[in-house]
């Protein structure tokens, strides 16, 4: 149950101090009863719903605008192997010699034509990569290798400050655990000093009541 709008995670009483609880070394067969613990219980809940489980991403459509790499993406999912290329368009047939129309001789001069301009395309894109392309090259690998050096510092970063939270946790949990410790020693202190004078009180009254029984005795006499 939460109050004032928190969550049950806020409201939640974490009792575990696993950077000072040492119960699993101290009881070999403890670490087997947990995990059993956890396998029953396990079973016993249902499997997490990905639309509703808060522990969980919501899923999220992959390749919404480009239904090109969708389609691939849906493929590859699939296990489907991939189409051959169709190398057709890159042939050059000639049209029929015995029975060739305009409309055959024209497609074909159309085809030339267009595998002429694909080659000279192809010329064209030789030339700027011959001229360009190493520096492009080396402006790319350049950014790459800073992109990369900007990613290891933000990662060390990230360890830096998981190391800092563990060791702050490590900190408190060690203090929390010792003034435990503490505490429980001392109760145990207050426990069987209590313990010690109800027996003293006891042993008191008994006394008390011999006393009170020796004086009936004696106003009998």
């Amino acid at each position: 149950m939460t109050t004032n709008g928190s969550t049950p995670l806020q409201d939640a009483l974490i009792d575990s101090l696993p950077y000072f609880d040492n119960d699993l070394e101290t009881h070999p067969g403890l670490q087997a009863k947990v995990d059993a613990e956890l396998a029953k219980e396990l079973t016993s809940l249902p499997p997490p719903d990905p639309t509703t489980d808060p522990r969980l991403l919501p899923e999220r459509p992959l390749f919404k605008n480009n239904p090109l790499l969708a389609a691939e993406f849906e493929r590859v999912k699939a296990k489907l192997p991939l189409a051959a290329l169709d190398t057709s368009r890159y042939k050059l047939p000639a049209p029929p010699p015995d029975s060739a129309t305009e409309a055959d001789w024209k497609a074909a001069i159309d085809n030339a034509k267009a595998q002429l301009e694909h080659q000279r395309t192809r010329q064209v894109n030789l030339s700027l990569l011959q001229t360009y392309g190493s520096n492009a090259w080396r402006v790319h690998n350049y950014l790459t290798e800073a992109a990369a050096v900007q990613y290891e510092k933000a990662l060390e970063r990230l360890q830096d400050q998981v190391t800092e939270v563990n060791r702050n946790r490590k900190n408190t949990q060690t203090m929390a655990g010792n003034q435990l410790t503490s505490l429980e020693k001392r109760w145990t202190e207050l426990i069987s000093a209590v313990l010690q004078l109800e027996l003293a009180n006891v042993a008191m009254e008994g006394e008390i009541e011999e006393l009170r029984r020796k004086d009936a005795d004696l106003g009998n006499v």
